[in-house]
């Protein structure tokens, strides 16, 4: 022990880095390996049956993994650390403001970068002239996780949120549309499209191109999660 504190003070001195702290890095691996497997988790079994994005689940982990390494490693620096999330802030402006991001996918990657700050600042310090330690012990480390772990169970549960999928369709036929043909309407969407149907509202009209915009509303889980089902023209 003697020999690695020697070591740092040489170190530290001549370059400003040691070379081993146990207490840190055993710190550091054991919140990181917390923060992992509950990122990949609520990823891979929450977000990724529904949605079968895997792009979308390689950002939540990579980026979730880059902000707890380096809200960890800023030491409570407030400016610093102020610093390290503009920058993240300025990524997300310039990455997600040319793509449209679905609701769905932009609350789970704030909830995964949630998870990663609480878990990066979760240690606790040692004051040794009032001999007590401050801060966040493993188990409070672990519920916080479990809690974050429990609400997407809880709000990706059929039970809590509707499962009806819903779909946008141009249609074409304006003579259906009134209200009293709204059953020959339903019928026709159910033939065309294949799917049974279990509401359907009508938006805007154009007569002079003889066409409506129309969304339907039914329950296929094949279907759930869709990713573009609002999206209104052919992406580029």
């Amino acid at each position: 022990m003697d020999f690695f504190n020697d070591i740092n003070y040489q170190l530290g001195n001549l370059i400003g880095l040691t070379l081993f702290d146990p207490q840190h890095f055993i710190s550091l691996v054991m919140r990181f390996a917390i923060n992992l497997g509950v990122v990949c988790f609520i990823a891979r079994c929450f977000y990724f049956p529904r949605s079968h994005r895997r792009d979308y689940m390689f950002i939540f982990i990579l980026m979730s993994a880059s902000i707890f390494l380096l809200v960890s490693l800023m030491e409570g620096d407030g400016m610093n650390l102020g610093a390290a999330m503009g920058l993240f802030a300025i990524f997300g402006i310039m990455r997600f403001r040319t793509e449209a991001v679905p609701i769905r996918e932009m609350t789970y990657l704030f909830m995964l970068i949630a998870v990663s700050v609480v878990n990066a600042l979760g240690k606790a310090e040692y004051h040794p002239k009032a001999d007590y330690w401050d801060g966040f012990g493993l188990v409070t480390i672990i519920f916080v996780n479990v809690v974050f772990v429990g609400m997407a169970w809880l709000f990706e549960s059929s039970k809590l949120v509707s499962t009806l999928c819903s779909k946008y369709i141009k249609y074409d036929n304006v003579a259906l549309i009134t209200p009293d043909k709204r059953e020959e309407l339903k019928a026709d969407l159910e033939k065309r499209t294949g799917l049974r149907i279990i509401r359907l509202e009508v938006g805007m009209i154009d007569y002079l191109k003889d066409s409506c915009l129309i969304r339907i509303f039914y329950d296929e889980p094949k279907d759930r999660g869709n990713s573009i089902e609002g999206v209104m023209k052919m992406p580029r």
